[in-house]
């Protein structure tokens, strides 16, 4: 019984990291610009199949570090081109221009490297279990744990602690009066959509390696990591990593104990948290209007 509780969880925090990662990009994107950037699914698969695509070349280390930038490019370029002209609209004008990208993305994949799943091998060494009894231990499950910790301990290190970062957080509270300072909201929303995205571009590239890839495997994560910033409090990004964890342990353990509520444990919990805190775990009050 222990092993299976320990398989359930830790089979959750890997899926609840793939959340955590891809609803702070989300979370990045819409605190600062108000886009509900339902593409971001779209940018996730591409990360993946970019590292599929450069690996036989630079390998899979190689892939790992370029694929994501390829990606946080074309965000950028994305967001320059058809997103910017979008902000000051109703922000329907811009989720419904994701959406659409979402669908462009998954034709566009299907187009090049083919409707049919591929797989995508880390080094053989990082499969092998660590132990006889703790079977479910790769070495390669415990590297994308710890490097989606360093990513997000990054991420907060930047906000925290670098002149971009503090503009980004500035900007989230009064974009208007950060203008007025002499600051081009422009570059920074810009730079703030590409960081999202590079974001995703890694959860691609990390899930690739665990789950395979296919042009709609984005679809999977990004709901439960809409739900993630839900739980966790929208305009808080340390509610948002809580949140993605929490639902991929809920998950998890649904998933050995109870198959069939996988999926629906996931919108029981953001039900709840909802109707005890509103705000979420750790949302601001006042945050949403």
């Amino acid at each position: 019984m222990i092993q299976l509780v320990l398989f359930g969880v830790f089979n959750g925090l890997i899926v609840g990291a793939f959340y955590a990662l891809m609803a702070i990009g989300l979370s990045l994107i819409l605190n600062l610009s108000g886009v509900i950037n339902f593409a971001h699914g779209g940018f996730l698969a591409l990360g993946g199949y970019l590292a599929y695509s450069l690996a036989p070349t630079i390998g899979f280390w190689g892939a790992l570090l370029i694929a994501p930038l390829i990606t946080a490019a074309i965000g950028l370029l994305v967001e320059r081109l058809l997103v910017r002209p979008l902000y000051g609209r109703d922000p329907l004008y811009s989720l419904l221009l994701t959406f659409g990208l979402a669908f462009i993305f998954q034709d566009g994949l299907r187009t090049i490297w083919g409707a049919q799943s591929v797989p995508f091998s880390p080094p053989a060494a990082m499969m092998s279990p660590l132990s006889a009894q703790l079977f479910f231990l790769t070495g390669y499950r415990l590297f994308m744990m710890a490097l989606v910790a360093i990513a997000v301990g990054g991420l907060f290190y930047v906000l925290g602690w670098t002149r971009l970062g503090l503009r980004i957080r500035a900007g989230t509270r009064d974009l208007e009066t950060l203008s007025t300072l002499g600051v081009d909201v422009r570059v920074l929303r810009n730079l703030n959509f590409g960081l999202g995205i590079y974001l995703a571009g890694l959860a691609g590239v990390l899930a690739a390696g665990q789950l395979g890839l296919s042009p709609t495997m984005g679809d999977g994560l990004i709901m439960p990591s809409f739900v993630s910033i839900i739980v966790g409090g929208l305009g808080s990004l340390v509610g948002t990593l809580l949140g993605g964890l929490l639902i991929g342990v809920a998950s998890g353990l649904a998933a050995v104990f109870f198959p069939s509520a996988q999926e629906a444990v996931i919108y029981v919990m953001m039900v709840a948290v909802l109707l005890a805190r509103p705000r979420g775990l750790l949302g601001e009050e006042g945050r949403v209007h």
